[in-house]
């Protein structure tokens, strides 16, 4: 069984990324369709800066959280019951733990699937709420087929793609099972299960590799976090080398985004130039200005991430993933723990992820 336990500070930083992905989700999921305009109307002149709670008194996270999960529960599923795992190994465990979260959103209605496909995930009712799922994720898994790199589905580069890849950065130290370019591919791999386009794949693979050197060490010792997003960027080109055109827009994004994040223009100007998020690229780009911004302010980051009027809640999500790596769960307010849907069952994910804990779903066999 491939299981490590890390030590509290990446424990720290794991817990820290998923939370703080969840929360980034939370606070822009009510707003996800609103244009600024509408935002500031609402809210005021500072915009969005606290969770919209819900009838339960919680702030409930969308589907961005839901697949981010049932990410970590694959490659759990896949890596803890089996030595020599292979990178297509861990992908097809993602893609039917993938097929488990499908049901939730066809079936929510009738529990007598709970629990049937071996799934934590699938015991907790919460997961079975349909919070605007994304509809390539939906009929991509609905085809019966799974997307690879080789043999696309479609040619969709929605963010539906990297919104959900935080866990494999979490996950892999480079020099155990992969080295990090082969979680790099994961990571692309993961994102082509729905998404096709080389944007809606490559951007999974730039996050992976940052959450991944945040995690467990960048270039240099002494890595700031923009040299990290550099090194993943050219490492992406190295390994996509192929698709030099969509490389070059990415690069352009990316790059952009650090440039902006020294500026003096606000965040809504600087934000509405990078895009509106709904695209793989420019999810990227928005949570990397956000992140190099405000590298040492994970709430700023959030409440940037999600004021503005495109794909607020994914932006948030993928913000929260990178910063709260960066920074670690300690250092989250607890204003964003406090009323944060299923908050500690996060946390347990999180312990899954580290070796802290092993749920026994964990340690059987993959199904096949």
């Amino acid at each position: 069984m491939n299981m490590r336990k890390r030590n509290e500070k990446i424990t720290d930083k794991i817990r820290g990324s998923l939370v703080g992905g969840a929360a980034g989700d939370a606070l822009g999921y009510p707003v996800e369709f609103w244009s600024y305009q509408r935002i500031i109307q609402k809210c005021g002149e500072p915009g969005l800066t606290q969770y919209f709670l819900d009838s339960r008194d919680l702030a409930a996270f969308s589907d961005d959280t839901q697949m981010t999960l049932f990410t970590a529960e694959g490659i759990l599923k896949s890596c803890c019951a089996a030595d020599g795992i292979t990178e297509d190994a861990v992908t097809a465990g993602i893609y039917e733990s993938y097929l488990d979260w499908y049901i939730t959103q066809t079936s929510w209605d009738n529990l007598e699937y709970v629990g049937s496909m071996n799934s934590w995930l699938m015991e907790i009712p919460e997961l079975y709420i349909r919070r605007a799922p994304g509809n390539t994720c939906m009929s991509a898994l609905g085809s019966g087929r799974m997307g690879t790199l080789e043999k696309t589905l479609n040619n969709s580069k929605g963010c539906g793609g990297i919104m959900r890849a935080a866990p494999i950065g979490l996950y892999f130290a480079p020099g155990e099972e992969f080295d990090r370019r082969q979680i790099d591919r994961i990571g692309a791999k993961a994102a082509a299960i729905t998404h096709g386009h080389p944007l809606g794949y490559i951007p999974a693979a730039v996050m992976v590799h940052i959450i991944n050197a945040v995690i467990y060490g960048g270039p240099r010792p002494d890595s700031t976090l923009e040299d990290i997003v550099a090194d993943a960027i050219n490492t992406a080109e190295e390994i996509f080398a192929e698709e030099s055109y969509d490389m070059a827009v990415l690069r352009g994004l990316v790059d952009r985004a650090a440039d902006y994040a020294k500026n003096e223009h606000s965040d809504i100007e600087n934000i509405s130039v990078l895009g509106g998020g709904w695209v793989g690229e420019e999810a990227l780009a928005i949570a990397v200005y956000c992140s190099l911004r405000y590298s040492d302010d994970l709430s700023a980051a959030l409440i940037a991430a999600v004021n503005h009027s495109g794909d607020s809640d994914s932006t948030g999500a993928i913000a929260g993933n990178i910063l709260g790596a960066w920074l670690g769960y300690r250092a989250i307010e607890d204003k964003w723990k406090r009323k944060l849907e299923l908050h500690e069952e996060l946390v347990e994910m999180a312990d899954n992820l580290s070796g802290w804990k092993l749920r026994p779903e964990y340690q059987k066999s993959r199904r096949h």
